[in-house]
């Protein structure tokens, strides 16, 4: 029987295990597969609390790391549905979908109209207070600047500018990139992070002219993000994303493959045709087939015996660490009607924070009735050093976030602070064609994979995705 191990039990290292479960079983094949976890508790940075306060029948629903993913990739809906999760699966609220925007410390609406984060009505970004009169027309000159010419990657932050100029940059467009990639889109590969924005120059001769056709193609299918009583971009499970973890762990059980938390690889070394995995407790593991499901940096580190070249790319990927802290309040100690999801924090306004989602509103049956439910998404390349990341800094650095743009200043009921240190992926300059180096490092050791968010999309459908191919390349080596 062949053997399979998978390091690393974060929803992707779950799911590569569960493709690798799959496919055998589909194959005929009989394959032994073991995930190893160094933490105690599975799921990675999805870690979900349901707390019930004293007396209450509903409990808040906490998410200390996503609390979404991207209905629009296939990968997520398709394993939820999988697991048997697919009619537990929410959409945001369609009955408040604003968001908006902090400026001089003011919350401003954010215009309606954009597609793809790319402006394309007029009469919203005429009225918006977010962009002064020249910053206006410079937008409106997209339609008459040429398209450049194809000269390797370009940052995001140099490539709006280049199409909308730098005050749609930094007041539109890069809180936006910051909600999910918490990085700095002057560092940023345009080619790693957003190809779709550079194909639209190249296809329509400007940006706001391939999303207004984008927009037409998509009201022509009846999928226009605007539509009332569109789906959902975003989807969760009713209880949180823990759900399909749960549930990985339940059909991972059932298929006999075993779970390890608690047990940390330390090196990767060859043995026969397959590998051995050397644990921190001594134990070595002769596998036939391998797949690290950890973070770039982590993955290096057990492959720097094995091989030093593809270890140090895989260690050159750069990382920042982040925290969220959710706080729950009463209803009456709102100074201000919570009507959005949220607001999102340019750089330019000089916070600590990044950006608060009002997860009650969001998601109402995320609070009990009542009570309002609101997260604050703290830290972003460039700004590690000024972050107090202690538990104590981080509550004192989200309440005041809460009481300077919301007058929010009531004690909360409770409260939740999650720090994850170097967790966020930053695909930079250079990134595409460090995953090129990558993968003409790995051809050498057959039936070794790499999986996660540190490569090519760092959403749980992405997750999801890298997972299957890196299931489905180990078991052709094989």
């Amino acid at each position: 029987m062949k053997r399979v191990i998978v390091v690393g039990g974060g929803i992707t290292g779950l799911s590569a295990a569960y493709a690798l479960l799959k496919r055998a079983q589909q194959r005929g094949q009989a394959l032994s597969i073991s995930v190893l976890e160094r933490e105690r508790a599975w799921g990675g940075k999805i870690a979900t609390q349901r707390v019930r306060l004293e007396g209450m029948h509903d409990a808040f629903v906490i998410e200390g790391g996503p609390d979404t993913f991207l209905a629009t990739k296939p990968w997520g809906v398709a394993l939820c549905k999988e697991l048997g999760l697919g009619e537990r699966l929410h959409g945001t609220n369609p009955q408040q979908r604003s968001t908006y925007v902090l400026q001089g410390g003011r919350l401003q609406p954010l215009p309606d109209g954009l597609t793809m984060m790319i402006p394309t009505q007029i009469k919203p970004m005429l009225a918006t207070g977010l962009l002064s009169w020249p910053a206006k027309l410079r937008m409106g000159a997209d339609f008459f600047i040429p398209p450049q010419p194809l000269n390797g990657d370009e940052s995001l932050g140099a490539f709006v500018t280049r199409r909308l100029g730098r005050d749609v940059y930094e007041r539109l467009i890069e809180p936006l990139m910051s909600g999910i990639y918490a990085g700095d889109g002057d560092h940023l590969s345009l080619q790693a992070t957003f190809p779709y924005l550079r194909d639209l120059e190249l296809q329509h001769g400007g940006l706001v002219r391939g999303a207004l056709a984008t927009r037409r193609k998509l009201a022509r299918q009846g999928q226009a993000s605007s539509a009332p009583g569109s789906r959902s971009a975003f989807l969760t499970p009713t209880t949180g994303l823990a759900e399909i973890v749960e549930a990985l762990v339940e059909r991972l059980q059932a298929g006999g493959v075993e779970l390890r938390s608690g047990a940390a690889a330390m090196s990767v070394q060859p043995a026969g045709s397959g590998y051995a995995l050397i644990l921190e407790n001594g134990e070595r593991e002769l596998v036939d087939g391998l797949v690290l499901a950890a973070p770039a940096f982590a993955s290096g580190a057990l492959l720097a015996e094995l091989d030093p070249t593809l270890a140090a790319e895989l260690k050159a990927i750069e990382y920042v660490s982040t925290a969220t802290v959710s706080l729950a309040y009463r209803q009456e100690d709102l100074k201000r009607p919570l009507d959005g999801y949220g607001y999102v924090i340019p750089r330019r306004e000089g916070r600590q924070a990044l950006a608060c989602t009002w997860t009650s509103t969001k998601f109402p049956h995320r609070a009990p009735q009542g009570y309002a439910l609101l997260r604050v998404f703290i830290g972003r390349a460039g700004q590690q050093a000024e972050i107090p990341w202690d538990e104590a800094g981080l509550l004192q650095l989200a309440r005041r976030e809460l009481a300077e743009t919301l007058d929010l200043t009531a004690e909360p009921v409770l409260w939740r602070t999650f720090l994850w240190k170097d967790a966020m992926p930053q695909y930079n300059l250079g990134h595409p064609a460090r995953l090129q180096r990558i993968d003409a490092a790995l051809q050498p050791w057959p039936a070794l994979a790499l999986a996660g968010n540190g490569y090519r999309g760092i959403g749980i459908p992405d997750c999801i995705r890298s997972a299957e191919l890196a299931a489905e390349a180990v078991l052709s080596a094989m």
